[in-house]
């Protein structure tokens, strides 16, 4: 029979499984190992203004995620107020209405951003060509300036940055003065750049300083080269570039800030730089979840906690499949190990060691006794059950007596698991002797300590619940070790003889 299907299943397992979890580290940033912080900026805006017995509306422009920056939570605090978040291709703004107010109003907005690695190009609609007109004289003196950059430049980015040079105070000619004295410097910019045909926008940004208070957006000019590529540059010193500490505020030509029936209207900006691990930061990621982006973060905390247990036993079950088949480990009971090594994590694991020894011990000795009474199997090892839930109440009350808390945890083991344990070891040793028991037992209690290894690694924790994909990759491996047909390596002392000859 070709064994092609098979393959064509476990590499299409492998696929999914390491194609899921690529596109989570890299889409979403998930981390590979636990513990790494991530950089995360609340910023504040505060809207005052007088209102004058009127109805209001007001409006802020919003950020978005963008380059090096990804929105987490926004909050906002507007007692009597009506809040809408309207976006269209402008952009995201917010708008707050009430039918009358009076007097001095404030208005809070807030916002988490996470600092990211994610450095491509925001995608913004290019700006149409505004028409310019100009009074006299000032019309000679924007062709003047025009001519005499677009003479040193190749194309529009270069255009711009002599464009602003020209503004400088050293290269600063007197047809720049005589604009300066009518015009503020960046619309007059950015009017000047459309008259030459070069498609551009003013917008604002907020510089990104922690623990700034009342600060102020700047403006900033948007160049475009074609419909899909731009580049920023300060209006001020012809640099070109979004610097690292700048958040794009405003991109869409229009006013940050909108207020009707209000006056002496701003917006101030305060700011704050914390760290935060970077799983709660996936976690405030919910309105991301799409099917290629599948996690449990979207469930409540307690079901989180659960299934962050149970995501584990894929790897306990992974290491039971390469004891049992590739080194030959015996043990009673297939994946009782894995029960077991669960309970280990609850209790820690020389308080589950002790605690298993004792239980199975105890159990075997009244499990010989009951076997004098010759009940059937049903009601044996329902005595069994019994007997195993009483020894665990009697070690809980004594060693709570005696201080030791730690006792207490033992009541986590799998009681029908141990009872059926004990039922097993109770037979084999009957039938082949207690050697076959501490082989048998011995292995479990080995594979089990392993299994709990494995499953109560940090790294692997974080892995299995960050990153679904991984029970593909484990199913896969499980499979492949499922097709082995070979020697165990326990079995190869039995060939011993036959080197030594």
């Amino acid at each position: 029979m070709s064994r092609l299907p098979f393959y064509l299943i476990v590499g299409l397992l492998m696929a999914l499984g390491i194609g899921t979890s690529l596109h989570r580290h890299i889409q979403m940033e998930v981390p590979w190992t636990p513990g790494e912080q991530r950089q995360v900026w609340e910023v504040e805006a505060i809207v005052d203004f007088t209102a004058v017995g009127d109805p209001v509306r007001v409006e802020l422009a919003l950020p978005s995620h963008q380059r090096g920056y990804r929105i987490l939570t926004e909050n906002t605090a507007s007692p009597g107020y009506g809040l809408s978040f309207l976006q269209d291709e402008t952009g995201r703004r917010a708008q707050w209405s009430i039918r009358r107010a009076t007097g001095s109003q404030q208005l809070y907005y807030s916002v988490r951003m996470q600092v990211t690695d994610d450095r491509r190009q925001r995608q913004i609609a290019r700006p149409a060509l505004r028409e310019v007109s100009w009074e006299r004289p000032y019309d000679t003196a924007a062709a003047q300036v025009i001519e005499r950059a677009w003479a040193r430049s190749a194309d529009p980015y270069t255009f711009t940055r002599e464009l602003i040079r020209d503004f400088d105070a050293e290269r600063q000619g007197e047809n720049a003065r005589l604009l300066l004295t009518q015009f503020d410097r960046t619309p007059l910019l950015v009017r000047l750049l459309n008259q030459a045909g070069v498609h551009a926008r003013e917008v604002s940004g907020l510089v990104l300083e922690d623990g700034r208070r009342r600060q102020t957006l700047t403006s900033w000019i948007m160049v475009f080269a074609d419909e899909e590529n731009w580049a920023l540059f300060n209006p001020r010193t012809a640099d070109q570039g979004q610097p690292e500490n700048l958040l794009l505020w405003e991109t869409g030509g229009r006013a940050v800030l909108e207020v009707q029936g209000g006056t002496n209207s701003r917006v101030t900006f305060s700011m704050l730089s914390r760290s935060q691990p970077a799983a709660a930061a996936v976690r405030s990621q919910l309105v991301d979840d799409t099917l290629l982006n599948f996690s449990i973060h979207s469930l409540p905390l307690e079901e989180q906690a659960l299934f962050q247990t149970i995501l584990l036993i894929p790897i306990g079950a992974l290491v039971v499949v390469f004891l049992r088949i590739l080194v030959g480990i015996k043990t009673s009971g297939t994946f009782m190990p894995v029960l077991i090594a669960l309970a280990f994590i609850q209790t820690t694991l020389p308080t589950g060691l002790i605690g298993f020894l004792l239980i199975v011990s105890v159990g075997l000795v009244i499990r010989n006794y009951l076997s004098y009474l010759n009940l059937l199997l049903v009601a044996r090892v329902s005595a069994v059950i019994i007997t195993v839930i009483a020894i665990i109440s009697i070690f809980s009350v004594l060693s709570y007596r005696v201080g030791l808390n730690a006792g207490l945890t033992i009541t986590f083991f799998p009681m029908i698991i141990l009872a059926w344990t004990i039922e097993r070891m109770s037979i084999l040793w009957e039938e082949e002797g207690p050697k076959e028991v501490l082989i048998q037992g011995g292995g479990s209690l080995i594979t089990a300590v392993l299994a709990y290894l494995a499953m109560n690694n940090p790294w692997i924790r974080h892995i299995t619940f960050n990153f679904l994909g991984v029970q593909l990759i484990i199913m896969a491996l499980i499979l492949l070790l499922g097709n082995y047909t070979g020697y165990r390596l326990l079995e190869l002392r039995r060939f011993k003889p036959v080197t030594e000859d």
